[in-house]
């Protein structure tokens, strides 16, 4: 983000010299970017395994904080493997190092002097440091910049689903022993997931033999891969673990699945609060989807309900009810009544994508 639409781009050097530098590459899903100057002879730090930081390590984070010149400040690591909840390759290095405007783009070194991670990103509501200060770890950048210098890009994996995090409510409406893995909420056409058999409802719980704890960590898992890659998924569907080979492609125009993060839900009955209406052609136009598609659209969600604190808003369209499908009101009472885990799963289509919602219905 510091470089992003520039037309001229200059390093200035601790010792006030000067040089012009040329954008080799970007890559937005990393906030990450490789500038080159003709230079030669310059100290370089040396880049550690940052996958071997843990919290209460000394960091300390280099920068030019306001523009007032080059400065250090000293910490710890207070988290490791966050995310803030964005669709981007995220699994920041935490630290309550003093990092400020101007910080972006500079070290995060451990005691010793070796690269740890890349101060990008503040968490305050003044801001200015508030002690909660995110850095991109220097093995995903060291990865990402060295595919945008040997090729000038970089090619992700593209497994080619919507996903999103397993609440609790949806770990009971799915019958799963816990809230770990990735729920896939909608499957590209023609991708690689649909041509495996993957579908919508389906949990993915092992990459290869490693564990998916949530949504991101799948995330991070495939954009790490190369494209062409064959993987082995283990999905729970319908209760029962099955396995399958994928092969991966390429994650076309800078884009993967997505994560909806969703809300809890309360004790109320499912649909207290909200108006529903069936599908016309013409009420099908209005919310802008084709004509012949089926469901069941929401009108009014009142905001303290059960559904809105689970996510369901106005606009929304109930295509599922407990893995039924659904062309009426009467259709989403019945299968809303007939629950057996004291929950309805909604499968809804929200603004052209499609995800899971668990309503409590008690």
């Amino acid at each position: 983000h510091v470089v992003e639409a520039s037309t001229d781009i200059k390093v200035l050097l601790s010792d006030s010299r000067e040089f012009a530098a040329r954008l080799v590459g970007s890559d937005s899903k990393t906030d990450l970017a490789v500038l080159k100057i003709e230079q030669t002879g310059l100290p370089a730090l040396t880049f550690a395994d940052s996958s071997k930081v843990q919290v209460g390590d000394v960091v300390l984070a280099v920068g030019n904080p306001f523009d007032v010149g080059q400065g250090v400040s000293m910490g710890i690591v207070s988290a490791t493997g966050r995310g803030l909840g964005g669709e981007n390759y995220e699994d920041f290095i935490q630290t309550d190092a003093a990092i400020n405007p101007g910080n972006s783009g500079g070290a995060l070194v451990s005691a010793e002097g070796r690269l740890i991670g890349i101060n990008t990103a503040i968490m305050s509501r003044t801001g200015g440091n508030q002690g909660v200060g995110f850095a991109i770890p220097s093995s995903m950048a060291r990865n990402v910049t060295d595919q945008i210098i040997h090729s000038g890009k970089v090619s992700r994996a593209f497994l080619g689903v919507m996903i999103q995090p397993i609440t609790a409510d949806l770990a009971k409406a799915f019958k799963l022993s816990k809230s770990e893995g990735a729920l896939i909420a909608d499957v590209n056409p023609a991708s690689p997931a649909e041509r495996a058999g993957l579908k919508p409802g389906d949990v993915v719980t092992k990459v290869d033999d490693h564990a998916v704890a949530d949504s991101r960590a799948l995330r991070l898992m495939v954009g790490e891969m190369s494209p062409g890659k064959t993987v082995q998924l283990a999905v729970v569907r319908d209760g029962m673990e099955r396995q399958y080979s994928v092969t991966l492609g390429e994650q076309p125009s800078d884009k993967l699945a997505s994560s909806n993060v969703l809300g809890g839900a309360s004790s109320l009955r499912a649909l207290d609060g909200v108006s529903l209406e069936a599908l016309t052609p013409d009420s099908a136009r209005q919310y802008g989807l084709t004509r012949n598609m089926k469901g069941v659209a929401v009108r009014l969600v009142a905001p303290d309900s059960a559904a809105a604190k689970a996510g369901l808003e106005a606009g929304d369209v109930i295509l599922e009810v407990n893995r039924h499908p659904v062309t009426s009101t009467e259709d989403v009472n019945r299968y809303i009544g007939e629950s057996p885990t004291g929950t309805a799963l909604l499968f809804v289509n929200h603004e052209g994508q499609t995800r899971y919602l668990a309503i409590p219905t008690k």
